[in-house]
């Protein structure tokens, strides 16, 4: 009867990012099965270890880094915006502004420190409070981006994190009403030329706070998610000008641009570093 490998050789491979056609293989014998296993345990432990000390001789960043500071670099240079920092802790209020009651599917997500205040499950709320105090304070359109850790009790699967990185940008002002479509496809297709990405797909699609986002999906993963207003949140915010957004998944970009197969080799880790398993 023809040998597989056992769950623990493949949760090992797995680990070492091997390829998936090497997980799949049948062997005459258990002999030839175990041979083959050590064989590639050794080969890709030897690529991770390799990892570890370009990043370390070389690099001096992980990936995670690198890409968020290829797209700060991007609108900081290229597109004027303007890099903010706001609390990790929101209020149960500025949820609710979001539509985020007891009823929605992403309250049960929300990691909450006490009856009135959470970590932050998006940079949404706090982006929307800073933009409309901004245009009011200097009178014109303002264009301002963050980069932060956002955190859901997420499924914990292959494309997903309890705390991932996200880049949101918000232009508030200056912006034609009707217009808001074309700005965002054509600033969608600036920043995947930016990250050299050519490969990917502009798809409208439901979105449980925005009703319908434009997204950018790569090798199938939604990387980026477009919005614009006036929209019905707005109102709640004191927001009344056109704007336009976007929010990157960093931690999604970095997996699809490494060609990674499991979103945890990019994270906040003890476990991998800059892509590498640490136990090679």
């Amino acid at each position: 009867m023809p040998e597989k490998m056992t769950e623990t050789q493949i949760t090992r491979l797995v680990e070492l990012n091997v390829d998936k056609d090497d997980l799949n293989r049948y062997f005459d014998t258990t002999t030839e099965r175990d041979a083959f296993y050590r064989k590639k345990e050794k080969y890709y432990a030897d690529i991770n270890r390799q990892g570890i000390v370009n990043c370390l001789n070389d690099k001096h960043e992980v990936t995670l880094v690198t890409v968020q500071n290829q797209l700060s670099e991007w609108l900081t240079k290229n597109k004027q915006f303007t890099q903010v920092v706001t609390p990790a802790f929101i209020t149960k209020e500025m949820l609710s502004k979001m539509t985020i009651t007891p009823e929605h599917p992403l309250f049960n997500q929300v990691f909450w420190l006490d009856a009135k205040k959470c970590l932050r499950p998006m940079l949404a709320p706090n982006l929307y409070e800073l933009m409309r105090d901004l245009k009011r304070a200097v009178k014109h359109p303002v264009k301002i981006f963050e980069v932060g850790s956002c955190f859901r009790k997420e499924s914990q699967g292959a494309e997903h994190l309890n705390e991932f990185t996200m880049l949101n940008l918000v232009q508030f002002g200056g912006i034609d009403e009707g217009t808001q479509m074309d700005i965002l496809r054509q600033m969608a297709s600036e920043a995947m030329e930016f990250l050299r990405i050519k490969d990917y797909e502009l798809i409208m699609e439901s979105s449980e706070v925005y009703n319908e986002t434009l997204d950018i999906v790569v090798d199938g993963i939604e990387v980026a998610s477009c919005s614009f207003g006036p929209h019905s949140l707005d109102e709640r915010w004191g927001v009344f000008d056109a704007w336009i957004g976007m929010g990157f998944g960093i931690e999604r970009l970095a997996m699809v641009m490494n060609g990674y197969n499991n979103i945890k080799r990019v994270g906040r880790s003890l476990t991998y570093f800059d892509g590498a398993r640490l136990t090679v």
